[in-house]
This record gives structure tokens, C-alpha cells and sequence, in this order.
């Protein structure tokens, strides 16, 4: 006989793409079987998907609301998949970040001689005295 609780699981395998011999060997019962019991849930397999995505979305709202900042996060993808699906683009369609786009280029590190060799060349740097020697420097070579 039927549950509400295998409907659930029925409904729950469908949205998830089953086919229908593979969930009748998950709730052991034959193919004829879970076609007679559970022909409704089987025949709608958008809406069991779309109910499924709500589920979660409900789910992570609430995360959200208590402060889950895990929750934030995963409810911020599953707003870009839903924007991704409204607008009909794919995550493949997306635009992606170039790696290192954002990031500052960092200075090369330099060994202790080649430092040494700089800073020797540069003595007093950010002090009044360097600045005056920076000065006259530029003075002597214009």
C-alpha cells in the first residue's frame, strides 16, 4: 500500500531524474507496481523538481534568517542559479573571472644580497635626510 512517506520518496527520486525500475528496486516493489500506486507522482516530474528546489530554498532562507553564515553563502549561489535560469543562460554560459583578475601583483621577492644591493642604493628612504639626498641626486643628473 501506498504512504505518504514513499509518495515523498517517489516524488523526490523523480525530481531527482530516476527512472522508474531504478526506484521500484529502491522501494522493492516491481515496475507495474509503482506505476499502479504512484502513476501521479511519476507523471509530473518538472513539478516534483520545481517543488524540490522551492523545499530548498525555503530551507536556506531560514538558515539565513537564523544567521547561518553558511546558509548566506549557499543561498547567494542558489539566487545566481535561479537569475542563471530566469534569464535562460547556463553556469557554462556564465562569464567567468580570469584567475588573478582581482588580485594585486605582487612585488618579486628578493634575496638578501639583491635587497642589501637596493637598500645601499637607496639609504635613508622615507626619512628627511634620503629625501634631501634623493633631491640632490636629481639635481646632479639634470
Amino acid at each position: 500500500m501506498p504512504t505518504q512517506q514513499n509518495r515523498n520518496r517517489v516524488s523526490l527520486l523523480v525530481a531527482l531524474g530516476w527512472s522508474p525500475p531504478r526506484i521500484a528496486a529502491a522501494l522493492f516493489v516491481t515496475a507495474p507496481t509503482l506505476r499502479k500506486h504512484y502513476f501521479s507522482e511519476l507523471k509530473f516530474a518538472q513539478v516534483a523538481r520545481d517543488r524540490l528546489v522551492a523545499q530548498l530554498g525555503m530551507k536556506l532562507l531560514e538558515g539565513v534568517n537564523a544567521g547561518n553564515v553558511s546558509a548566506i553563502r549557499e543561498f547567494q549561489k542558489y539566487l545566481e542559479r535561479n537569475d542563471l535560469m530566469l534569464y535562460g543562460q547556463t553556469a557554462s554560459q556564465q562569464p567567468r573571472k580570469q584567475a588573478g583578475a582581482d588580485k594585486p601583483v605582487k612585488a618579486p621577492k628578493l634575496g638578501k644580497k639583491e635587497q642589501a644591493e637596493l637598500d645601499a642604493r637607496s639609504p635613508d628612504a622615507g626619512s628627511t635626510l634620503g629625501e634631501l639626498m634623493a633631491q640632490r641626486q636629481q639635481g646632479l643628473n639634470s
